[in-house]
């Protein structure tokens, strides 16, 4: 009775999570693994049309990592697929050159096809979209704001769009120490925090800043939050799976462990530490839409032999 009302009274949002725990032996330790959670469409994608030629025994060029986690990507590379930098890109001839869902600037399909490669294109439609509306933008005149991280592949493919105009910020603190133009349009990086964003909008209409607002942030990364919370709340410790270069990844385990502070950030299973745990807990493990299923499903095994 007394963990009952530990989990329900952790946290006035935190509600009882009904799913399917694994019981080990006599112990009362339970896994679960957070089905909302692992890879978005768009990763999907990207990944299908890269196996759909690797399993044909043909080797694929994929510019940058395929999808922000080194286990997903040593698993491809492993079928043949290899990672190359922009730079590489222009030394490749008559390949098959994958663009991934992040999305690319013109200057990539211009080397590409000026070195006679078949361009395989798997950037995510949302992202398509929101470079043809960047484009427009910035043909009708508008001094155009992004709202992402400065060095991310897909900030740099929608800056790429307009000749790299436009100003990025990543923060509102970055915000508050420059000048800001009377007049602004601004955008945001698919996966950037819903909240955040909406704290760099109100503050640029109370500083009476005529800001066109596009909101073009990918609801099934935002939408994850309110279930994430109620997942994270419900188990009495979490481990969140993502690579560390996935911006995704830091964005979600942040709510992550502001719910619950028994929160581990790993990478792969080898990661894990045995003192973490104890017999009478459950065990959530969730992760990125950049983190493969099969990755958490190594982790809850690697926790259950533990």
């Amino acid at each position: 009775m007394g963990h009952l009302l530990s989990l329900q009274f952790k946290n006035f949002f935190c509600i009882q999570y009904s799913g399917n725990m694994t019981e080990k032996g006599s112990l009362s330790l339970k896994v679960e693994i957070d089905k909302r959670s692992g890879f978005c469409f768009g990763v999907v994608n990207a990944i299908r049309k890269a196996e759909d030629l690797l399993d044909k025994e043909e080797v694929v060029y994929c510019v940058g990592q395929i999808v922000h986690n080194d286990e997903e990507v040593n698993r491809l590379e492993k079928k043949g697929m290899i990672t190359i930098n922009h730079n590489d890109l222009q030394n490749i001839k008559q390949k098959n050159v994958l663009f991934r869902a992040h999305g690319e600037p013109p200057e990539s399909y211009g080397i590409a096809r000026k070195n006679d490669n078949r361009i395989i294109d798997a950037s995510c439609p949302i992202i398509l979209k929101l470079q043809k509306d960047i484009r427009k933008a910035y043909q009708n005149g508008d001094n155009i704001f992004i709202f992402g991280k400065h060095n991310h592949p897909e900030v740099l493919g929608l800056n790429g769009q307009i000749g790299y105009q436009a100003t990025v910020i990543d923060s509102l603190d970055e915000l508050m120490q420059m000048e800001i133009p009377e007049k602004l349009t601004l955008f945001s990086q698919t996966t950037m925090n819903l909240e955040d964003f909406y704290q760099v909008v109100d503050y640029l209409k109370n500083k009476k800043i005529n800001v066109k607002v596009r909101d073009t942030i990918c609801r099934q990364v935002s939408n994850r939050r309110g279930e994430l919370q109620k997942f994270c709340c419900a188990h009495d410790r979490v481990v969140f799976v993502a690579g560390k270069q996935s911006s995704n990844g830091k964005m979600l385990y942040n709510i992550c462990n502001k719910q619950n502070p028994n929160a581990h950030f790993i990478s792969s299973a080898s990661e894990i530490q045995k003192d973490w745990f104890n017999e009478e807990e459950t065990i959530g493990i969730t992760g990125a839409t950049s983190t493969p299923m099969w990755l958490m499903e190594k982790v809850k095994e690697e926790i259950e032999a533990l």
